[in-house]
């Protein structure tokens, strides 16, 4: 092999390197995303369980604030928002993930099976 071919396979190494460097934040973003996607969806989820939750407790004639509770990772509970009018609706508060991320709810409800 000569000299100048060793050469640009040496600096073509180099700029893989340098290519794979700056790709490394792009990935830890979407990574990042993507978790924030899964604790929305886990958040959604938790919701609708936890009015379901509540809506047994009204039709057994407790409150429902206990039973939502209750029914949440105790990493969710924090901002709970529940209402009982018609049916339960619970509102959970999206764990935030990403830096910079407004506060959102995500809300469940359970009707109370009158009809």
């Amino acid at each position: 092999m000569s000299r100048n071919a060793y050469g640009k396979i040496r600096e073509q190494r180099g700029a893989v390197s340098i290519e794979l460097i700056g790709a490394i934040p792009v990935v830890l973003l979407g990574l990042l995303v993507a978790a924030q996607f899964v604790a929305a969806g886990h958040a959604f989820w938790s919701a609708g369980i936890s009015a379901r939750a509540g809506a047994r407790a009204v039709l057994t004639g407790k409150q429902p604030r206990g039973a939502a509770e209750r029914s949440l990772p105790s990493g969710l509970r924090e901002g709970l928002r529940i209402s009982a009018d018609d049916g339960v609706r619970v509102g959970v508060r999206i764990p935030s993930i990403l830096p910079g991320m407004p506060e959102a709810y995500v809300y469940g409800s359970s009707s109370l099976g009158d009809g």
